[in-house]
Formats: C-alpha cells, sequence, structure tokens
C-alpha cells in the first residue's frame, strides 16, 4: 500500500504544475500576440518605407549620361515636390528671383546672383537655366521675356 502522505505531496506537487503549467500556457498566448503584432507592425514600416523611398526616388533629379558626362535633369513642379529636390545653383536662382519680388531680366537674375553681366557670355547659361526652370513649372516666362515665380 502507498504512504498516504506520499499521494498527498504527489497531489499537491500536481497541482501546483497545473497551475504553473496554466501560467505559462497564458504567458506563451501573450507573447505570440505580441509577436504578431509586431511582425504586422514591421510589415506596414516596410511597405511605409518603401512607398516613401518611391516618392523621393521620383521627386529626385535623375542623372542622365549626355556625351559621356552626367547631366542632372530637372524635376516638374508638382505639389509634392519641393526646391529642395533642385541641385543648389537652381536653388539659388530661385532664391534670386523670389529675393528681387517681381519680374526679373536675365541681367537682373544675374546681379542678384553675382555674376559678371558685362560678358553676353555669362548670362546665356543663366537664360538655359531660367527657362528650363520656366519649362518645368518652377517659374513663370512672361511675354516680354522677364521671369517670375509660379504662384
Amino acid at each position: 500500500m502507498v504512504d498516504p502522505e506520499v499521494t498527498e505531496r504527489i497531489a499537491v506537487r500536481r497541482a501546483e504544475l497545473d497551475d504553473l503549467e496554466e501560467q505559462l500556457v497564458k504567458q506563451l498566448a501573450e507573447v505570440r500576440d505580441e509577436r504578431d503584432d509586431l511582425a504586422a507592425a514591421e510589415r506596414v514600416l516596410t511597405r511605409m518605407g518603401e512607398q516613401i523611398a518611391a516618392e523621393r526616388a521620383a521627386a529626385a533629379p535623375a542623372a542622365a549620361q549626355l556625351g559621356g558626362k552626367a547631366v542632372l535633369l530637372i524635376p516638374h513642379r508638382a505639389p509634392q515636390v519641393t526646391e529642395t529636390v533642385l541641385p543648389p545653383e537652381y536653388q539659388r536662382i530661385l532664391a534670386a528671383v523670389r529675393d528681387t519680388g517681381g519680374p526679373v531680366t536675365v541681367r537682373q537674375a544675374g546681379e542678384a546672383l553675382g555674376l559678371d553681366t558685362g560678358v553676353r557670355g555669362k548670362l546665356e547659361p543663366l537664360r538655359g537655366k531660367l527657362t528650363k526652370l520656366a519649362d518645368r513649372g518652377w517659374l513663370r516666362k512672361r511675354p516680354d521675356g522677364r521671369f517670375t515665380l509660379r504662384s
């Protein structure tokens, strides 16, 4: 015959282990739920990161090869595209047009940028950049040849 004290100890220990098992099952379920939540959050963040990267890539000026030389392409102006996507030189041109406060000639823009406006050859590259900015929607070219900011 088995000692009743031993049987009682076994029953008490079984009850303790059952309680511990119940706690561990509950903890395991909580851990799995949290891991599932983290996996879902990670998928959302990855998707958002990909979307942001795609938007930035679309807004960033693309580099092209022309005669073996890298040339920056100026993006078209769009609501989500800011001046910061433009190369620094083009940002300075927009700032110069903005600072003059009104329609500017190529010469006035050149003076605002500190170019030697007495030499026509120094203004032609600027004229091309102003025209490119106008073609891409960053500036407006008036019929009289002066440039203003787009509103």
